[in-house]
């Protein structure tokens, strides 16, 4: 067969739409970012919660319907309101009139519940002012704080080579100034009343006769309050000043431990105010009585010595009430043989 003879073949090609494939793919594509808005969501919410908080955010997932401080009740409509986490103290109300629809139980234990939930945001505006005030970050293994019978306790202690106080001596250190200044303000949203209280180890004070650890702590305790007030706490919240010395030691197994030389400030508790008042017979504002023994483990036999934190008393007429038998200008020094 020749070239001219050979056939031709022509192949015809038909295109055809392919249609439409739908918008499935943009719903799940939605979801997909809405579950990674969620899921870093919800890793920011970790980062930024304090440990108290992831705790009580555990036992709720724990226990949904029983979670201490929510309702027993999937739906309550006679409950108590309980203040909102990003609410301050300055924010929170205490209602002192009982819910006529409570039990009476319930209705008797409600202030000391709110009174509880207000002290525990105290602590965690405290917690949180130490993780983001870099004046207090350097020296945050130094603050310690716990719940006690008498309230919120705030121990700044010692550390071995960062002392709060000069050797021997109640002068401040300036790096301790700055602690309270910066922990005053906080303190004061509390419209509650502190004591404040100075300790120190057990090595005794050498140097002086007529001066020892008992005068060395309560002059210690005595210059905190000094800084607070300077800092602006207000001076009627100041309940009582008072000194250990080494009678209630923070570790007893090690009485020369660095950590025993410390200064506590407590946000006294309702009760706490009450007991003081019964003890001293006045408002705690001019209390110098010293503390109840079951609140300090301190002995029975040691009496602490106490400042007041009212304005000082002017000097009696008669020299036999001197509160100073060493000094050298006393009268009745000079009729000791």
């Amino acid at each position: 067969m020749s070239a001219s003879e050979q056939p031709i073949i022509v192949k015809r090609v038909s295109r055809r739409a392919g249609g439409h494939h739908g918008g499935s793919w943009k719903i799940a594509f939605a979801d997909f970012a809405i579950a990674m808005m969620a899921f870093f969501l919800v890793m920011w919410l970790v980062t930024v919660a304090t440990p108290e908080q992831l705790k009580m955010v555990s036992q709720y997932f724990k226990d949904p319907i029983n979670f201490d401080g929510g309702s027993p009740h999937p739906i309550d409509l006679g409950g108590s309101p309980t203040p909102a986490p990003q609410r301050t103290l300055n924010e929170l109300t205490v209602d002192s009139e009982p819910r006529p629809e409570m039990p009476a139980p319930e209705a008797e234990q409600t202030p000391d519940i709110v009174e509880l939930r207000e002290l525990d945001l105290l602590l965690q505006e405290l917690q949180n002012k130490i993780e983001t005030e870099p004046v207090l970050q350097r020296f945050r293994e130094q603050i310690l704080m716990e719940f006690t019978m008498e309230g919120l306790r705030i121990q700044i202690v010692d550390a071995e080579n960062r002392p709060m106080f000069a050797s021997g001596s109640p002068d401040l250190q300036p790096y301790f100034e700055d602690i309270l200044l910066a922990l005053s303000d906080t303190i004061a949203k509390s419209p509650k009343k502190i004591s404040i209280s100075g300790h120190t180890d057990a090595m005794p004070f050498v140097g002086r006769p007529d001066y020892g650890n008992w005068e060395l702590s309560a002059q210690r305790a005595n210059a905190a309050r000094r800084t607070l007030e300077v800092a602006g706490y207000p001076k009627d919240q100041i309940a009582r000043v008072v000194g250990y010395a080494d009678s209630a030691l923070f570790d007893a197994g090690n009485p020369l431990n660095p950590i025993n030389r410390r200064i506590d400030i407590v946000v006294m508790n309702r009760r706490a105010e009450q007991d003081l008042v019964r003890q001293t017979g006045v408002p705690p504002a001019a209390a110098v009585e010293t503390p109840d023994s079951s609140s300090v483990p301190a002995p029975e036999a040691a009496q602490p010595v106490s400042a007041t934190a009212s304005q000082p008393a002017p000097p009696p007429a008669e020299p036999r009430t001197s509160r100073n038998l060493f000094e050298a200008d006393n009268p009745l020094r000079q009729l000791r043989p």
